[in-house]
């Protein structure tokens, strides 16, 4: 078994008229079943584990299969699936201004990928906005009818006009998101201070009117937008503590000013209440962050392969997918001569052997190119539009030709089979372009295995029909 491998069972469906996937396999040609697999191949079993259902199309034969046929398991498998973050429709751009930068740290070491979802988090939905709003305004607009005075007046313009210029940036942020332009984040960010604070001056003259009616309305009112600012603002735990502070902090200096030692009760509460709910929503950020980061490193680990930390099958397919190779090419290798050392050194100096290729793949395949490792000692390479694939070919088989050194153990020397297919020439999905270059390949390897052979050529030379 090669190095890296695992051995998986699972059921596969084999269409009438194909010939035996592999070798040792109990397949009867011209008859379409259900089959019972084993297969060394880790990628494409982690595949199947998440519910992909294998497809093997009839390449060649029954005659023409030959040994090692594995490689079309990892090859064939149905598409991969996204990742939750890539059904993303609306990406909200991280704030440039220092005081928005400030309200928005949630803490050290954090992926950008995770504070732009955090970013994305405040914005919420306008039903959640729409019943913040309506409560504020609702209150103010009640109790400057019960008091007609200039301060009440100066509440409810202050709750109409904040409350607007938030409603017209939330619009024209998620607009702008979904149109993966910049949005208004810093402006978003900062009228949400400017709206505790609105709610805080309305608990402040409410308290001073001497009106214990619109002093308890306005205190509940405070209170429980404290609630929802918690809850709903917690990937954001300073700005949190800020709108509490500016919410319920006024109510603290309308209860000094007021001249009623009952309310100076509150001088012990909402301190105690601040410190609280600003606590619990760094507990919940937290929990929210070590969350993203684990689902982070879950996607990380599906779209790799663990030992060379180049994609896997899974991350090709995305990776493709996202990027439309258009004019590109795409190069499978077989390493040459692989089994003998690993047979004769141990897995472990296989495995090591297996992270120098790679990382000499990754080097020589230069920036723009995607670089996998499809399972056991198989690799692809798909090169950027326009790139020259028969260049990059040459000098990959000249490169891997030179002895690779491990630490503690003698100088490895391998090769490497190339086959080389063009997106476009016969197809634009990855499955038909890795046929092709899989068909190629056996024909580098037929030949003498250490070169390539491009499946253009193939054709041109009459070698298939």
């Amino acid at each position: 078994m090669l190095a890296g491998c695992k051995t998986k069972d699972f059921f596969a469906d084999i269409p009438a008229g194909c010939g035996s996937p592999g070798s040792g396999q109990n397949v009867k040609n011209g008859l379409g079943m259900n089959i019972f697999y084993r297969v060394c191949d880790a990628d494409c079993t982690a595949n199947v584990l998440r519910g992909a259902r294998l497809k093997f199309g009839c390449a060649r034969p029954l005659s023409e299969v030959r040994p090692g046929f594995y490689r079309k398991v990892s090859a064939i498998a149905g598409p991969p699936l996204k990742a939750n973050m890539d059904h993303q429709t609306e990406v909200f751009t991280l704030p440039r201004g220092r005081a928005a930068t400030w309200l928005l740290h949630a803490g050290a070491d954090i992926p950008r990928a995770i504070r732009v979802a955090l970013v994305g988090s405040l914005f919420g939905t306008l039903p959640i906005f729409a019943g913040g709003v309506l409560n504020t305004v609702a209150v103010a607009w009640v109790l400057a009818r019960r008091h007609p005075t200039t301060a009440f007046h100066i509440w409810l313009a202050l709750e109409i006009a904040v409350c607007l210029a938030r409603l017209f940036v939330l619009v024209v942020a998620r607009r702008r998101a979904r149109e993966r332009k910049s949005t208004l984040t810093d402006a978003y960010v900062l009228l949400a201070p400017l709206w505790g604070a609105t709610v805080g001056y309305g608990a402040l003259v409410s308290v001073l009117s001497g009106d214990w009616v619109a002093a308890t309305l306005s205190f509940l009112s405070a209170a429980a937008m404290v609630g929802g600012i918690c809850f709903r603002n917690f990937g954001a735990p300073r700005l949190v503590a800020v709108m509490i502070f500016l919410s319920l902090g006024p109510c603290c200096l309308g209860a000094i000013l007021a001249d009623e030692p009952t309310l100076w009760l509150t001088l012990l509460q909402i301190p105690f209440y601040l410190f609280a709910m600003s606590a619990a929503a760094w507990r919940l950020n937290g929990m929210l962050v070590s969350t993203m980061k684990a689902e982070q490193e879950n996607d990380r680990r599906a779209r790799h392969d663990e030992l060379t930390g180049l994609l896997n099958r899974a991350g090709l397919f995305q990776a493709v997918r996202s990027r439309a190779p258009v004019h590109a090419a795409l190069l499978y290798l077989d390493l040459d001569g692989f089994k003998a050392v690993n047979d004769a050194h141990g897995h472990e100096v296989g495995d090591t052997l297996l992270a120098l290729v790679a990382r000499r793949l990754r080097h020589l395949s230069g920036e723009g190119s995607l670089v996998a490792r499809l399972g056991g000692d198989e690799f692809v390479i798909v090169t950027p539009p326009h790139a020259d694939p028969l260049v990059l070919a040459d000098l990959i088989v000249h490169e891997l030709a030179k002895p690779f050194q491990p630490d503690g153990a003698a100088p490895l020397e391998i090769g490497v089979s190339i086959g080389i297919a063009m997106f476009g020439h016969h197809h634009d999905e990855l499955d038909g372009v890795l046929r092709d270059a899989d068909n190629a390949l056996y024909e580098a390897k037929r030949a003498g295995k250490r070169r390539w052979v491009s499946a253009a050529e193939r054709e041109a030379v009459g070698l298939v029909a």
